[in-house]
């Protein structure tokens, strides 16, 4: 098996180093290849380089470095790094802090793996959520470190796991904010929200020279995001997993709204 991993936190992320440690327990460190971003790309979602070109540089054997996005890194590892081998799965993360409930539409580690899976590829993006239990660890990774590969394994061999919807599927996993021997099992369940969370919003603050700057801010994370679904599951110490495709058609509304407008 031949694994392409990537992240949105830049090529000397420390998460990064743990999911190359998972994909050569999966595959061998020989059938590892890291196209990553030359800087970090947190909160850059699904985002392409359309408008101008993406440098690429080789830092070591099958390690590379690309000025673009996660995605954009993805379309480089495809088309350019592994053009006449491609990859049997795509890795991205993994992520410093979860991409549970909402903050996966911001996610540029998710980014990577719908870009996978538009390309026709197995995609799975992993995230490590930060909280009280696990901050202060000496490897705040460790739940996602000692977890990862047997996540990945039971996702690849789960029948019809990466069928067509016909967008392909991919899977969103986040591990808890535990110590990794503090992880209760793990759960497939759907993506949440955090009720009554302001969200991103902004600050503004004036330079020394008088230019005012607006800085994104967030919310806290440690919210649970109702029954069954990922960032509650998180909270409680299991790790999640959940089935996604970018397909963002509302189903169920389709009825009523020709109804409304037919």
């Amino acid at each position: 098996m031949r694994i392409l991993i990537t992240n949105d936190d830049g090529i000397n992320a420390p998460g990064l180093r743990v999911l190359h440690a998972i994909a050569a327990d999966l595959a061998g460190d020989e059938n590892v290849w890291i196209v990553a971003p030359a800087f970090e790309q947190s909160g850059v979602a699904h985002c392409i380089s359309y408008t101008h070109p993406t440098m690429i540089s080789e830092f070591g054997p099958r390690r590379f470095a690309a000025e673009g996005s996660p995605a954009d890194c993805v379309l480089a590892g495809l088309h350019d790094v592994l053009k006449d081998n491609p990859p049997d799965l795509i890795l991205s993360g993994v992520n410093k802090g979860n991409n549970s409930a909402e903050n996966t539409l911001y996610s540029g580690t998710i980014g990577a793996a719908i870009e996978g899976a538009l390309q026709g590829y197995k995609a799975i993006a992993l995230s490590q959520y930060y909280g009280p239990g696990n901050i202060s660890l000496d490897d705040p990774f460790e739940a996602a470190a000692a977890h990862g590969a047997d996540v990945v394994r039971k996702i690849l061999a789960a029948p019809g796991a990466f069928a067509r919807h016909p967008y392909k599927t991919f899977y969103n996993v986040n591990f808890p904010p535990v110590p990794a021997a503090g992880v209760k099992g793990t759960r497939a369940v759907a993506q949440g929200f955090r009720e009554n969370n302001t969200g991103f919003g902004l600050r503004a603050d004036i330079a020394p020279n008088g230019r005012k700057f607006l800085w994104v801010t967030g919310a806290p994370q440690n919210v649970s995001s109702g029954a069954d679904t990922d960032a509650t599951v998180n909270l409680d110490g299991y790790i999640s997993v959940t089935p996604m495709h970018a397909d963002l058609t509302a189903h169920e509304e389709l009825a009523a709204l020709k109804a409304a407008v037919e």
